[in-house]
């Protein structure tokens, strides 16, 4: 179903994106001592990480699962021609998955690929 919406969706899925995360900046700007960072020092400080690395971890989690049920152990295509599937999740997921460093890819399980990929997305 998650799918689908995007495609429904389109050029809407930048705006549901925006939402949370300048809800997510509003909030941070209140918490006291933070009020001279910037936005990016401020999750830092926070140990959060923004909505956009967040799905982007999460899209990764799920290839990675995905891939390891048996289905995938082969080549993970490089792109697509038409620009209308750069939100689908295969789209998005993609080109970040080519530029992961082969520990994390070849983890053994999800545990292990889940603390690698947070130090490759810290590298972001």
């Amino acid at each position: 179903m998650h799918f689908h919406m995007e495609k429904e969706k389109g050029k809407a899925h930048g705006k549901d994106v925006k939402v949370p995360e300048c809800i997510q900046r509003r909030t941070t700007k209140l918490v006291k001592g933070l009020e001279g960072m910037s936005y990016e020092e401020q999750l830092r400080t926070l140990g959060l990480s923004s909505l956009e690395k967040r799905r982007l971890r999460g899209d990764l989690i799920a290839l990675y699962s995905f891939l390891r049920r048996g289905s995938g152990e082969g080549a993970v295509p490089k792109g697509f021609r038409l620009d209308i599937r750069k939100h689908f999740f295969t789209g998005r997921v993609i080109k970040h998955w080519n530029r992961l460093p082969r520990e994390v890819i070849d983890a053994p399980c999800l545990s292990v690929f889940k603390r690698h990929l947070d130090n490759a997305l810290n590298m972001l």
